[in-house]
């Protein structure tokens, strides 16, 4: 099973720059994207999957999307917790995970928030998206996708020694990225290339080879467990149309 995960930054807008011919090419079987931007169908010219949105709920911001072949057996949008008074609730409130769940495991895509100026609700997003995963884990196996808005390790930042920007990246939201590791999921291309320095987020996109400009920011997560079924985990640097690229993971399931 192949699994890709992008932010396209604007789906309206990466639909002029070969979207579609691209997602053909690769012919994923699951394709989870960020940043969608819309709030309502594009209609994509894109045969052969189910597809699945939480429209972003203030135009122009946020909102995420599943694309599957397999149709699931249900879709969760957003993030659902229990109240004291024992209801559930909906509390993702700007349209940032969309789950997916088939017979053996869970497929959850996520675009955390920057922290920047949103340090409360960026501590208040990572403890619920940590509490809703845990709840799934003790359920399934999970495939976790997105863009964490995160540098794990300092070999994930393009020449760390030099770089002004770590600042954007706290040592509490790093601790909150280790929490959610803890609960039992690894991050697939790290796992596979122990020493690999790429990247998936460029701030200088129309050249991805300046210093200082490279993040690795885009994961795909599994359990534990799935880590023996991986076969390769890839970052598809070749891949425009937006500052970040797609990642890969292809896994027997």
């Amino acid at each position: 099973m192949k699994v890709i995960s992008f932010n396209v930054n604007g789906l309206q807008a990466i639909i002029k720059n070969n979207f579609c011919r691209n997602m053909k090419r690769i012919n994923a079987d699951i394709i989870c994207l960020q940043e969608t931007k819309v709030s309502k169908n594009p209609n994509l010219e894109l045969e052969g999957y189910y597809q699945y949105y939480n429209y972003c709920k203030k135009l122009g911001y946020s909102g995420v999307a599943i694309f599957t072949k397999q149709k699931p057996i249900d879709v969760i949008l957003g993030i659902e917790v229990e109240t004291e008074e024992g209801e559930i609730e909906n509390i993702d409130n700007e349209s940032r995970v969309i789950t997916a769940e088939y017979d053996e495991f869970y497929v959850v895509n996520v675009y955390v928030p920057q922290s920047q100026g949103r340090y409360n609700y960026r501590m208040n997003f990572d403890n619920n998206f940590i509490e809703f995963i845990e709840k799934l884990q003790n359920k399934k196996d999970l495939i976790i996708c997105g863009d964490f808005n995160i540098t794990h390790k300092k070999i994930d930042v393009c020449d760390f020694e030099h770089h002004t920007f770590l600042d954007n990246f706290t040592d509490e939201e790093k601790a909150n990225f280790e929490e959610l590791l803890d609960l039992g999921v690894i991050d697939t291309f790290r796992y596979m290339h122990p020493q690999m320095r790429e990247y998936t987020f460029w701030r200088h996109n129309d050249n991805r080879d300046i210093k200082e400009t490279g993040w690795r920011l885009d994961y795909i997560l599994v359990s534990e467990y799935l880590k023996k079924n991986i076969r390769e985990a890839n970052i598809l640097k070749d891949i425009r149309g937006s500052d970040h690229c797609p990642v890969e993971l292809i896994i027997r399931i």
